[in-house]
């Protein structure tokens, strides 16, 4: 019988061990998506104890934590650190079979070298262990980025931000990229109309211009991509249920305008239009700069109204939704490539059901201008499991080309959250090496290795353009020696 998490775990074939030792493990990390604070980077923070940088801000844990019968104040609220820690080792140890249960002692493992099992009996010496462990010098926020191996990360920015923290970044010669992206999502919010005219303020200071027209509105828009280019971005991301894709006229554009400066809500059909403008202009801006453009899809949010009121957003209370994709998203992407507008994309869903339709997708928009043009993201969210994961490799293989998959991203608020990375390497070489063991692949594990260096670094590095330099030469299309 196997011991829980050895050197093998989650390789199950000679071929799937020598791929991720020998090609995956060594490789470099590039987390092109997270909800990293870049303020915590730039004043290099530091944590007394490890219920601060575990459960801090990460609606995962609570959501869990909820599900086992803890109380709020032990997850969002007031109690004692060692308190909420001890109520999270309660949940760990019910968790068996939920990614959680894998994640956090992978964690524990390579953030803070504890091989043993996080339980009800074991919390307190963990707490205690790790608190030390924390107390030392490279366990700050710029020192956990370099123990994880990390050579680039791209944080998730409002389109109003002064990047301030990024620059500072920069400016002190910090080794590690971290760059912005650019998130224009609440010019695209139009649930409440007071919050938007509010906003609008924000974005005419950034700005520097009054937004009295839709074209100014879009200029204004422009200014913030140029100044976001400036600082580094190369990446842009919007969270939507669904691609905005109605026809619209210029004056359906300016009367939904006129009524948010009033604090008004346009009506139904203005709202289809000027949420699709938006989208269809910045997206022209992502093409013009040579961007890649990030679509995340499907995420029904804030279902709690009670607790919505209470916390706030990004607090555990979404949910995976069922909205129509593929006829919208194949009309947006349309309009794009007909006139030749079409930035690189990455398209992520979040309800499995859509997988097919993602991967397909792709197909339809690849122009032979860039070796994996339209890429279907990583597994998201909900998805970012084992059997996501490897729903998602399997699907992306049958409809497209595994080989010029861009990998993982975090997604994660956690600066412990990287050894998702080797959770996913260690799928993506089991899967390789299952098809080996069986027939199905060559048993070249040379060739195979450097399409998953690839995968696990290069693509990204080469897609994205960050001016990160090679860690290996990829050579996935080589062929068979």
């Amino acid at each position: 019988m196997k011991q829980f998490m050895d050197d093998d775990f989650l390789l199950h074939s000679d071929a799937a061990r020598r791929l991720y030792h020998e090609y995956a493990a060594p490789m470099p990390i590039l987390d092109f998506h997270c909800h990293l604070d870049p303020r915590e980077v730039a004043e290099d923070r530091r944590w007394d104890n490890p219920a601060l940088i575990w459960l801090g801000g990460d609606h995962y844990k609570w959501r869990a934590m909820r599900a086992n019968g803890v109380p709020e104040r032990f997850c969002t609220g007031d109690a004692p650190d060692r308190e909420k820690f001890r109520k999270w080792a309660e949940t760990v140890a019910c968790a068996a079979r939920n990614p959680l249960f894998h994640w956090s002692h992978l964690e524990l493992r390579r953030c803070f070298g504890l091989s043993g099992l996080l339980t009800p009996a074991t919390a307190d010496g963990i707490y205690d262990a790790c608190a030390a462990a924390l107390n030392a010098p490279d366990f700050s926020a710029r020192g956990l980025l370099r123990r994880m191996r990390v050579k680039a990360i791209c944080t998730t920015d409002d389109a109003a931000s002064d990047l301030r923290w990024h620059r500072r970044i920069r400016d002190d010669g910090f080794e590690i990229k971290v760059l912005p992206t650019f998130r224009p999502d609440r010019v695209m919010n139009l649930a409440d109309p007071a919050a938007w005219r509010e906003y609008a303020g924000l974005l005419e200071q950034a700005a520097g211009a009054q937004i009295r027209s839709f074209d100014a509105l879009i200029a204004a828009l422009d200014a913030r991509h140029a100044f976001f280019h400036d600082c580094g971005c190369r990446l842009a991301d919007h969270g939507l249920e669904q691609a905005c894709a109605a026809d619209f006229t210029a004056a359906q554009c300016e009367a939904a305008l006129r009524r948010l400066r009033e604090a008004r809500a346009p009506d139904a059909d203005e709202q289809r239009a000027f949420r699709s403008a938006v989208l269809l202009e910045t997206a022209r801006m992502h093409a013009r700069r040579g961007w890649a453009m990030q679509l995340h899809l499907g995420a029904m949010r804030n279902n709690n109204t009670r607790m919505f009121r209470r916390l706030g957003p990004d607090t555990g209370f979404d949910s995976i939704g069922d909205f129509e994709q593929a006829r919208p998203l194949a009309r947006f992407l349309d309009a794009l490539a007909s006139a030749d507008e079409l930035p690189k994309t990455i398209l992520y869903n979040l309800n499995p059901s859509d997988n097919a339709v993602m991967a397909a997708m792709l197909g339809n928009f690849q122009d032979g201008s860039v070796p994996g043009k339209m890429q279907w993201g990583p597994a998201w969210w909900f998805l970012d499991q084992k059997d996501g994961m490897e729903r998602h490799l399997e699907t992306l293989s049958q409809l497209g080309l595994l080989s010029r998959f861009v990998g993982m991203a975090t997604d994660s608020r956690s600066f412990l959250s990287f050894p998702r990375h080797e959770y996913f390497r260690r799928i993506l070489c089991n899967l390789i090496g299952r098809d080996v063991a069986g027939g199905e692949l060559p048993d070249d594990i040379d060739w195979l290795g450097r399409m998953v260096q690839d995968i696990c670094f290069n693509n990204a590095r080469d897609y994205l353009r960050l001016g990160i330099q090679p860690a290996t030469e990829g050579m996935a299309n080589d062929g068979i020696r």
